[in-house]
């Protein structure tokens, strides 16, 4: 399998996602489980079904997560010297060129990609066309909404 590129916090994440499901949701569903045994026949218990559908998709996503960091390919930014290029794990400051307008992302991997909190996927297709890319430096990002022109003015690695 291919590595997963994550950051430092993204893998964080990860391992306290897999931590609750481990020791708070997983007894939760187990406790449910038993209650619904509890109140008769299974067949037609709605209780004991929804609970057994929550326990599939919890031990689902513990699946998911361990072979996530199993794979993890974890990067550190701030230990890269910062040579004012765009690599992942990268915080990059961005002029839109056509409206003066100023946006700011981190970089980071596929799990973690948040518009809201400025972080981008580096598959995306503006990390793609920044990534390698210096200050000072314009960039043209294909959008579903037409080409967008972008100076990059800050790349910081924290």
């Amino acid at each position: 399998m291919n590595q997963i590129p994550l950051t430092i916090s993204g893998a964080d994440a990860l391992r306290n996602e897999l931590h609750h499901l481990k020791t708070v949701r997983r007894p939760e569903i187990v406790n449910a489980i038993a209650d619904a045994r509890e109140h008769g026949d299974l067949k037609e218990n709605a209780e004991y079904h929804a609970a057994r559908e929550q326990q599939s998709f919890c031990e689902g996503r513990i699946q998911e997560i361990e072979a996530k960091l199993s794979n993890a390919q974890i990067i550190d930014v701030t230990k890269v010297p910062n040579n004012g290029k765009v690599v992942f794990g990268s915080t990059v400051t961005l002029l839109n060129i056509d409206n003066d307008t100023e946006v700011t992302y981190q970089i980071v991997g596929d799990d973690e990609a948040n518009i809201k909190q400025h972080r981008i996927s580096v598959n995306s297709p503006i990390a793609r066309a920044l990534i390698g890319k210096s200050v000072d430096s314009e960039v043209e990002v294909k959008t579903p909404g037409g080409v967008v022109d972008y100076e990059i003015i800050a790349v910081d690695y924290k």
